[in-house]
């Protein structure tokens, strides 16, 4: 199967006493080369941006001209551009030539092969069995119309689309192809409700809360129509948090849906303490490959930032965009994810100062070598207010932490002000952010690695802009329950800042 195709056999047969030894020594010779590949593929159009797959598999056929003859590899090439026809909707297509012409006399090897396509087939009709929901609703969530051309690909995204609902525990999608009619295939869809409420709750610790105790309850569908409704509890040491919210699915194949939320949040931490009550309200969908999200929220609390009380009412729109890439969510070698938000307030409009904040996040990762990976994270934002004062902590930017300055104690870096009875000057936050981080993580084991990073930025008002700059070690460990990452770092010539610190974060990195 390797393409040697003159090899040389020497025998020899030799007796030591009444036993006979047999030798037998193989000289494998030179091996085939392909000389000649003939390769087509007959009725596939020509610009269709669909069928890019099957023109990868085409021109990564192996093996090519001037390479060894390799049988093992000709099949599995022959099998991928098989697949990658049936995957755009060929599902007659035929391999009507296959030949391997071998001249042993020149170590030499012609392949031809022809593919017919045949028709192009398309989708019919889509049955669901076995749900809960009526017909009506699970269209919502086909990503194709009936008359488009079948594709693999889609199948596949629906299947993820029912997965990620939560509604189902079993969801199975299948082309009905013995029952296709005229190039047109049904789609079977095999379905089991999930558990209707589910209970979740366990420990949690962060260098930025402190440890905790997260509990929640799920209603999955309310009623007929999907409704959810969750409520979930934080109780930590620097942070607890109340909050509900109720979701309306709405018709369309974009994962549009209406959502109320209310929210109680009681957070101490180094820089401030807040109490503040929020209710929102937004309508959510995919947006030309993003989640978008556009909305109403209404905040008002009391806090404390550097020994300054005060209280608060803002009613404001926001609108915030949000795209991730990856070729392994749970571990990406491969992928980058951005978020921008935009919220204004005018004063008067229940609310008790004019501001407009834009702000960004984004994170890049790129493997290098097998054991390696290199992670690039950004964030930046900007406030336009007429009073600071009446922006809680929430709304202002500040600098430190676990996923923004390593080696800075979360919130720690920002504008400072003289406080009565303090040695030192106090963070109150400031109305711009700029924070950089670049890292290489080398895993020496599947499950075991080790990190290096440095980050800097500042939070800061006006042009005060300060450079603070974090640099340090961690270790990493891909645990059952997602990437734990536990960094040590420390702040690079800073006057109010030095030591060590500890940063632990669990979960996904986009």
């Amino acid at each position: 199967p390797y393409g040697y195709y003159n090899p040389k056999l020497t025998s020899k047969l030799d007796q030591d006493g009444e036993t006979w030894n047999a030798r037998l020594q193989v000289d494998a010779g030179p091996a085939m080369t392909v000389t000649r590949l003939d390769l087509e593929i007959e009725g596939l159009p020509i610009d269709d941006r669909a069928m890019r797959s099957v023109r990868a598999a085409r021109d990564a056929f192996a093996p090519g001209q001037g390479q060894q003859l390799d049988h093992a590899l000709y099949e599995r090439s022959k099998a991928t551009i098989q697949a990658a026809l049936i995957g755009v909707g060929f599902l007659d297509a035929k391999l009507e030539t296959h030949r391997v012409e071998v001249e042993r006399a020149s170590n030499s090897a012609h392949i031809t092969l022809l593919w017919k396509t045949g028709n192009r087939h398309r989708f019919a009709e889509t049955a669901f069995e076995g749900g809960q929901f009526p017909s009506a609703f699970m269209q919502r969530f086909i990503p194709w119309n009936v008359g488009d051309y079948y594709s693999q690909d889609k199948l596949l995204e629906l299947q993820q689309r029912l997965v990620d609902t939560g509604y189902f525990s079993i969801s199975q999608v299948q082309p009905d192809i013995e029952h296709a009619e005229d190039d047109s295939v049904p789609v079977a869809v095999m379905l089991a409700p999930a558990k209707r409420t589910l209970y979740t709750g366990g420990l949690f610790v962060g260098t930025d809360t402190g440890f905790g105790l997260r509990g929640g309850v799920e209603r999955r569908w309310v009623n007929k129509r999907g409704h959810k409704l969750r409520f979930e509890s934080i109780v930590a040491q620097r942070l607890k948090t109340l909050s509900s919210l109720y979701q309306i699915p709405l018709p369309g194949q974009d994962n549009h849906s209406f959502n109320f939320g209310v929210t109680y949040r009681d957070e101490n931490t180094d820089t401030s303490e807040s109490q503040t009550l929020r209710l929102a309200a937004n309508d959510s969908r995919i947006w030309h490959g993003w989640t978008r999200t556009l909305g109403l929220q209404f905040l008002t609390g009391d806090f404390t930032v550097a020994g300054q009380k005060g209280n608060t009412t803002l009613l404001y729109p926001e609108a915030s965009f949000t795209r991730k890439r990856a070729d392994d969510f749970n571990f990406p070698r491969k992928g980058w994810s951005l978020t921008l938000v935009g919220r204004v307030a005018q004063e008067g409009v229940l609310a008790d100062t004019r501001f407009a904040q834009i702000s960004a996040d984004a994170k890049w990762i790129h493997g290098l070598g097998e054991h390696g990976r290199f992670i690039a994270r950004g964030s930046a934002g900007f406030t336009q207010v007429d009073d600071f004062s009446k922006l809680p902590p929430e709304l202002r930017f500040f600098a430190g932490g676990d996923r923004s300055i390593r080696g800075y104690s979360f919130q720690s870096v920002g504008p400072r002000i003289a406080v009565e009875g303090e040695t030192t000057p106090q963070v109150i936050g400031g109305e711009r952010l700029l924070v950089g981080s670049a890292e290489y993580e080398h895993y020496f084991s599947p499950k075991w690695g080790a990190a290096a990073f440095v980050d800097a930025g500042d939070a800061f008002s006006g042009k005060d802009f300060d450079l603070k700059i974090g640099a340090g070690l961690g270790l990493r460990w891909r645990s059952p329950v997602g990437l734990v990452r536990v960094d040590l770092g420390t702040p690079i010539s800073d006057t109010f800042a030095s030591g060590v610190e500890l940063h632990i974060i669990i979960g996904p990195d986009l």
